[in-house]
């Protein structure tokens, strides 16, 4: 069973610990995943969120890229309705040209907080010029594109890199993967935060129909020495969806959660409820078979993993778990 692993990181905050500490972690981690053999390193976008230091993936790729040496390192991804397409081009420009050939550039549409935070992220931008995430996605890829040497235009997103960053559609949804297609992006399906084994088939169907780029999807994963403690770990996980009446639908880490994004809204919720999850926990072994199952039925060349673990050594361990038994089937 052929395919990658690459590790989404949120930079979580546990128990009793401060950002710093987090953050060293995550940096500690992606060294050691790049010893392990993981393809990609990403960082998630996160605002307002005292549990998850992550709300600036840029800075962190930058950090990270200077203290490693293989691993591509990028966003999982830029909440791109909050930011000026050119800045975001500029930004990951200039990463391409820190470490050329070693940055991704994940890209999503949704907010990344609840919605005070994205009030003040927005604050005084005309939503009438912004466009829809298509428009933003488009301008994106049009300033991606230039090369620098392009007669007649007046401005570039500077430095133009000697290969350009990567870029990724994040979603759950058909016209995600059709926007992606369509910008001949690569697309991940976010099955950590949408277990929906349907929606997962018709998806990537679709892709494979539309696009030559790999499968890949974003998965939860719990590893643990014995089935127990996975167990224990895997009770606490939890996600839900929530659709408005102003129609706004989003994911949440809790019920908690979801009231207050309705709440700072000002619309009343359509729709609450606890989703299927993806999350898949036990022994290295039991992982990995389930996941060479989702390889074999549905083609999926990458697997983008997501341990949404707190506590340190719990997650350190179980990404090296899971590393050390996928390696050692590549092997043989």
């Amino acid at each position: 069973m052929s395919y990658r692993l690459s590790i989404l990181d949120k930079s979580p905050v546990g128990e009793g610990e401060t950002a710093v500490m987090a953050l060293a972690r995550t940096l500690r981690l992606a060294q050691l995943a790049e010893e392990w053999g993981y393809h990609r390193f990403w960082i998630a976008e996160h605002h307002n969120t005292p549990q998850l230091a992550s709300p600036s993936p840029e800075l962190v790729i930058a950090w990270l890229l200077g203290q490693t040496q293989r691993i591509r390192v990028g966003s999982g991804g830029v909440m791109l309705q909050h930011y000026s397409p050119y800045k975001v081009a500029e930004n990951f420009n200039l990463l391409a040209s820190l470490a050329p050939g070693r940055v991704d550039l994940g890209v999503g549409k949704a907010p990344g907080g609840l919605p005070l935070s994205t009030q003040a992220l927005q604050l005084g931008l005309h939503a009438d010029e912004k466009g829809s995430f298509a428009d933003q996605l488009s301008q994106l890829n049009d300033w991606l594109a230039l090369s620098g040497t392009e007669s007649g235009e007046a401005i570039f997103p500077t430095p133009i890199p000697p290969q350009p960053p990567e870029g990724f559609v994040l979603g759950a949804s058909v016209q995600s993967a059709q926007l992606a297609a369509q910008s001949n992006w690569n697309f991940i399906f976010a099955a950590h935060l949408n277990g929906d084994r349907a929606l997962l088939r018709d998806v990537l169907s679709f892709w494979q129909t539309h696009s030559t780029r790999p499968t890949i999807v974003a998965v939860q994963v719990i590893v643990a020495d014995s089935n127990d403690t996975a167990a224990q770990l895997a009770e606490n996980v939890q996600i839900w969806g929530v659709e408005l009446e102003n129609g706004q639908r989003v994911t949440v880490a809790s019920e908690e959660q979801a009231l207050a994004f309705a709440a700072q809204a000002g619309s009343s919720p359509r729709k609450i409820a606890r989703r299927e999850q993806a999350l898949l926990y036990g022994t290295a072994h039991d992982v990995l078979a389930k996941l060479n199952g989702l390889h074999a039925q549905f083609g999926i060349n990458e697997f983008i993993i997501d341990t949404p673990v707190a506590e340190g050594h719990a997650r350190l361990t179980s990404l090296r778990l899971l590393a050390q038994a996928h390696n050692a089937v590549e092997v043989v």
